[in-house]
């Protein structure tokens, strides 16, 4: 889900005003692919539980500062269709991000 998702963030977000595209669209773009980096690394490392979390912690900060980045885009470009409901698919993906982290503590080996 956040592989499809930073793919549909970095479609989104070239279609924002030039001088946006290095900087609002460089953030999201950014924080959007650390989501599924973060999950990556974190799995790589799941033979350790802790890093495991970690990476999973880091991956959860990063849809969070995703969603603020989507926040402050609709704000600013209210003309601009398709990221209200991206927002609501990273809302949905945070929440599944920490139901992960929350069986990791709980259950992983």
């Amino acid at each position: 889900m956040a592989f499809v998702l930073a793919i549909q963030v970095h479609k989104e977000s070239l279609k924002l005003p030039s001088f946006e595209l290095y900087e609002q669209g460089s953030q999201v773009r950014r924080s959007s692919k650390g989501i599924k980096d973060a999950i990556s690394e974190g799995y790589g490392r799941k033979r350790y539980k802790a890093d495991f979390i970690k990476f999973l912690v880091y991956s959860q900060a990063s849809c969070d500062e995703c969603t603020g980045q989507i926040e402050m885009i609709i704000e600013l470009y209210k003309d601009q269709n398709g990221w209200k409901d991206l927002l609501g698919k990273y809302n949905e993906l945070g929440r599944k991000i920490n139901k992960f982290i929350q069986y990791v503590e709980s259950s992983w080996r």
